[in-house]
């Protein structure tokens, strides 16, 4: 498979998609804090967090679709499709948590809420799976070798390292 999008040869998706994720685990857990009886301001910065990672995540799927364009029909394409499925039902929980707490004055989270963020979270990490293999699949050709077949470019002593010393 070949990424229309890149930077410095890799692809952008799997960059971009660790954001919105990233984003979603921290407003969970500000809603955590929130939900425990900590302060009533960590609501409203889970709030607010919580959008910042539904815009990367638009980011991110704008960025999955281009990719998604150009890949042959097969395993790699299904694996693509699910891919952007999951990371959208993730969205898609999270945005419905948004739009709830929308209305709301301190914009404070419930249990449910934090429930169905949980549930978000775990459909989320079965994109991060996904996210992996498509890594694995991507570029198979420029994949540096590992275990017995990088030692196929090093000398018969071994690699040498050099000590370099600060001068006094």
């Amino acid at each position: 498979m070949e990424s229309r999008l890149r930077v410095q040869g890799n692809p952008i998706q799997p960059m971009l998609v660790t954001f919105p994720f990233g984003l979603f685990v921290s407003a969970t857990v500000f809603d955590l804090a929130d939900v425990v009886g900590g302060p009533a301001f960590l609501g409203e910065v889970g709030y607010w967090t919580t959008v910042a990672a539904l815009v990367a995540a638009a980011l991110a799927a704008v960025a999955g679709m281009v990719d998604l364009w150009d890949v042959r029909p097969g395993r790699g394409r299904r694996t693509m499709v699910t891919f952007n499925l999951v990371n959208a039902a993730t969205a898609a929980l999270f945005l419905l948590t948004c739009l709830i707490r929308a209305d709301a004055p301190q914009r404070g989270a419930t249990v449910v809420l934090l429930a169905t963020e949980l549930v978000a979270l775990a459909v989320g990490a079965v994109g991060v799976r996904l996210g992996a293999r498509l890594m694995r699949q991507f570029d198979v050709a420029r994949r540096e070798p590992s275990g017995f077949e990088a030692l196929d470019g090093v000398p018969a002593g071994g690699a040498t390292v050099e000590i370099v010393r600060p001068r006094a």
